[in-house]
């Protein structure tokens, strides 16, 4: 049955179906119909975490202050206009409220049907609140920040009984140059006010909000190679200008690189970066200069390379060595085919990490591709044909306490194979 389709026709009937559903699978019993599978899964999840099905827990709300220093720094506030002009006045008409939450899960925005925000107010659904899935179960903030795709959340396939009044769909905001996580918008509203079209309405704005963000990285790339052009030309040997995140505006003396991987605190002077060695840094406006130095050792020496797959929206790779050390978020693509790496340390083909990806061994073009850009990052510790990680790297994962918990984004066959917990002997 598809209860989406049947609560737009009957959202009561679809709402008593669902409570029944939560209740048998809460009591361990055989539920009248299966939950869909995204709801199951982070229904598991909150199991698993101990999150109280039947008493919702509201962590203190952010102050005033710090709602307002997030909004003033975070990315999300150049697409609030695209956001608000695509979702804002159908949702007021429709009784609902437009949320936005940061990649933490608080709410920085709260807009829509001022009867729906009083409600909104009586289930901690406020400014500044934590709405992340581990804290307050299945909704539509949460849950589409672990799973990184839009989620429809409707009545008792909340997870807290609390919110099965509500209906929510929710789409996460990433920022399109590399997969990053920037937060979830959100369209709440009451149980009738349900219809099937909600989340791939959501979906399509939050891509439209993406875009604009593309837009503005184009533009500001632009003006940053005007002002490299002329220091460029004044310079010999190889340098190149990046922007404050590493993406170049401009090289010389050497093939073009689309990015660089920077410390997260980048000073001027001479710094040792992945991929170029030891360069010159130098600031320049809206970006920084890297002179690359021409005596740079051939070899960089053995490294330690360690993968943190521990929490569910923040993958990250760090590489420590002699020459310097150096850390990096990792998007969800990258995260899967950097953890298959380290599984398979003898090498994966191109065919066969396309297997493991997708089931699909002749999709290796788009393994080559996502391949090309990690070794731009990791290219001095990765070999290829098969790709692999370099022999003298020593190579650590740090995964979640219950394998199940592992990437939950993830519907790679190879990663879901390693999500089952071993039989016990």
């Amino acid at each position: 049955m598809d209860v989406t389709h049947l609560a737009a026709v009957d959202s009561t009937r679809a709402a008593r179906v669902l409570s029944q559903v939560r209740s048998a699978r809460l009591a361990g019993r055989p539920a009248p119909v299966a939950p869909r599978p995204v709801i199951e899964r982070s229904w598991e999840r909150m199991m698993r975490s101990g999150v109280d099905p039947e008493h919702d827990v509201r962590a203190d709300p952010l102050s005033r202050e710090e709602v307002q220093r997030r909004r003033e720094t975070t990315v999300l506030r150049h697409v609030l206009p695209v956001l608000r002009e695509g979702l804002l006045a159908a949702a007021d008409v429709a009784h609902h409220i437009m949320v936005v939450a940061d990649e933490d899960g608080r709410v920085l925005w709260r807009e829509g049907s001022a009867p729906v925000l009083r409600k909104a107010d009586g289930l901690g659904f406020e400014l500044g609140a934590d709405w992340r899935e581990d804290v307050v179960g299945t909704n539509g903030l949460g849950t589409p920040a672990v799973v990184r795709r839009p989620v429809q959340v409707f009545a008792s396939e909340h997870f807290v009984r609390s919110q099965a009044g509500w209906t929510c769909a929710g789409a996460p905001l990433t920022d399109p140059r590399d997969g990053r996580l920037l937060g979830v918008v959100d369209v709440s509203g009451p149980l009738e006010t349900m219809h099937p079209a909600t989340l791939s309405w959501v979906g399509s704005v939050a891509r439209l909000a993406e875009a604009r963000l593309r837009e503005m990285h184009t533009e500001s790339l632009e003006r940053l190679r005007s002002v490299a052009a002329p220091v460029l030309a004044r310079l010999g040997g190889r340098a190149l200008v990046v922007d404050r995140d590493g993406w170049t505006a401009a090289v010389s003396g050497m093939p073009y690189v689309r990015r660089v991987a920077l410390p997260k605190s980048l000073s001027a002077g001479p710094r040792w970066l992945p991929a170029l060695g030891l360069c010159s840094v130098e600031p320049l406006a809206g970006g920084w200069l890297l002179r690359v130095a021409e005596d740079e050792p051939g070899a960089r020496g053995p490294a330690r390379i360690v993968l943190d797959l521990r929490q569910a929206r923040r993958w990250s790779v760090e590489v420590i060595g002699g020459a310097g050390s150096w850390a990096r978020e990792l998007s969800p693509r990258h995260a899967e085919l950097l953890y298959l790496l380290a599984v398979h340390r003898s090498g994966r083909s191109a065919s066969g990490l396309a297997g493991d990806v997708f089931g699909d061994p002749a999709r290796t073009v788009t393994v080559r591709a996502e391949m090309s850009r990690v070794r731009r990052y990791l290219g001095a510790f990765l070999e290829h044909r098969p790709y692999r990680f370099a022999e003298a790297a020593e190579v650590e994962v740090l995964l979640p306490e219950d394998p199940r918990d592992l990437l939950p984004h993830s519907t790679a066959p190879a990663v879901s194979r390693r999500r089952r917990p071993a039989a016990a002997p």
